[in-house]
C-alpha cells in the first residue's frame, strides 16, 4: 500500500495544494500548531472516514468555509487507486474510482493504514477501556463480521443491564434473564476468540518491534486477562462454557448492583516491560516506546492478514526517545511508506534516505 499523492482543499489551517510522498520515509517538520498533524489526519480519514482527534466531521472544515475535500491516489491491490472525500456542515460524500459509496465505512476495504498519536499513550496510561478499544478496533477493521459480533454484543450487553435494573424492582422477570444471556454469551465468546487470536500475534511481533526500538536491552510481553478465565487454547464452545458458567455465578451480585459484571467488556491487556507493569514502572519514554511497539505490530498483523504492507502514520512520534531510538524509526523500517512528523530540525538531518517536507502557517513545502 503507497501513498502517491494526497491534495486537499478547505482543510483544517492547510492552504490547499498537495503532497507527493516517497514510497519510504516521509518527514514532515515544523513547529507547532502549523498543520502537521493536520495532514496525518487527512490520510488517515481515508481507512473508515473518522479522525482520530475529534468526532464531529464539521471540526475539519477551514474556518468561514462550506466544505472541505480530500483526493487520495494510492497504490494497492495491485493497481492504482483513487478515493475522494468531501465533508459539508451535515454530511460527507465518499467516492472510490469514481464511484459514490452509501458509507465512509467502505474505505475500510480499499485503504489501510496504522496511526500513532500522543493520544495513544492513553494505551498504558489510562484505564481497561482504552486498550479494550485499541484491540476491538485493529479486530474490526480486519474483517466485518468482528465489527458484527462486538456491535450485537454491545447491544445485547445494554438490553441485560437494562433488564438487571427492572428484575431488582421485579423480581419475577429474573427468569427472562437466561433469554439474554444465551446471546451475550454466544457473540461474547466469539468477541474474546478474535481478541486472544490478536494478542497473541500482537505480542509477538511487538516484542521484535520493541527489541529493535530499546537496541535489546528491554522485553515487551503483551497478555490478555481474562474475566471468565478463558486461555489461549480454549475454542469457542470452550469460552462459551466459561462465559456462562461465570455469568451464572455473578447473577445474585448482578442483580443486586444491576450491571453484569462478567464479559469482554471487563477484560484487560497488561503490558510489561522486563516483567513489570509498564503503567506502574516504566519512564515516559519506555511507555512510548511500548506503545510504538504496538503500533508497528498492529501494522505487521495487518500486513500478514490483508497481503500489504499498510501506510505508517507517526504523529508527534520522536519526542522523549533517545537519539537511538529515533534512529530506529527513522531509518529501520523498511518495506513500508510511514509518514513522520516532528518539532526539532535536527530530527529531520537523522534521516539516511527519504523525503522531508516543512510546514509553515499550514502550507506544506
Amino acid at each position: 500500500m503507497k501513498v502517491t499523492s494526497v491534495e486537499y482543499k478547505n482543510y483544517r489551517n492547510l492552504e490547499d495544494g498537495f503532497l507527493v510522498p516517497c514510497d519510504g520515509v516521509n518527514v514532515i517538520y515544523g513547529d507547532n500548531a502549523q498543520g502537521k498533524t493536520n495532514l496525518i489526519e487527512a490520510l488517515w480519514l481515508f481507512c473508515g472516514g473518522h479522525s482520530f482527534r475529534t468526532s464531529k466531521d464539521s471540526e475539519v472544515i477551514k474556518w468561514n468555509s462550506d466544505f472541505a475535500r480530500l483526493d487520495l491516489n494510492f497504490f494497492g491491490q495491485e493497481r492504482n487507486q483513487k478515493a475522494s472525500i468531501i465533508i459539508g456542515s451535515k454530511r460527507k460524500l465518499v467516492s472510490i474510482n469514481g464511484v459514490e459509496k452509501k458509507s465512509s465505512s467502505a474505505l475500510i476495504e480499499k485503504f489501510c493504514a496504522v496511526v500513532f498519536s500522543p493520544e495513544h499513550l492513553n494505551l498504558i496510561k489510562r484505564g481497561p477501556g482504552e486498550r479494550r478499544r485499541f484491540i476491538d478496533s485493529a479486530i474490526c477493521r480486519e474483517k466485518l463480521q468482528n465489527a458484527v459480533a462486538l456491535s450485537k454484543y454491545n447491544r445485547m450487553l445494554v438490553q441485560r443491564n437494562a433488564l438487571l435494573k427492572d428484575v431488582l424492582r421485579k423480581p419475577y422477570l429474573e427468569d427472562t434473564l437466561s433469554v439474554w444471556d444465551s446471546q451475550l454469551v454466544h457473540y461474547g465468546s466469539l468477541l474474546i476468540r478474535k481478541r486472544l487470536d490478536y494478542v497473541s500475534m500482537l505480542s509477538e511481533k511487538a516484542a521484535q518491534y520493541h527489541r529493535g526500538i530499546s537496541k535489546g536491552s528491554e522485553e515487551l510481553q503483551i497478555r490478555y486477562i481474562s474475566t471468565e478465565n478463558a486461555d489461549a487454547g480454549d475454542s469457542v464452545e470452550e469460552i462459551e462454557k466459561k462465559f456462562a458458567e461465570k455469568n451464572l455465578q455473578n447473577r445474585k451480585n448482578d442483580i443486586k448492583l444491576g450491571v453484569t459484571f462478567s464479559g469482554p467488556h471487563r477484560d484487560d491487556i497488561e503490558i510489561l516491560i522486563n516483567g513489570k507493569n509498564a503503567k506502574a514502572f516504566a519512564s515516559q519514554g519506555q511507555q512510548r516506546s511500548a506503545v510504538l511497539s504496538l503500533k508497528l505490530a498492529e501494522a505487521a498483523v495487518l500486513r500478514e492478514r490483508m497481503g500489504e504492507e499498510p501506510v505508517i502514520l507517526l504523529d508527534d512520534v520522536l519526542s522523549e526517545l533517545d537519539a537511538s531510538r529515533q534512529d530506529f524509526l527513522l531509518n529501520e523500517l523498511k518495506g513500508c511508506q510511514v509518514f513522520i512528523t516532528c518539532c526539532e530540525q535536527s530530527n529531520k538531518e537523522q534521516l539516511k534516505e527519504g523525503k522531508v517536507f516543512h510546514v509553515e502557517n499550514g502550507k506544506i513545502i
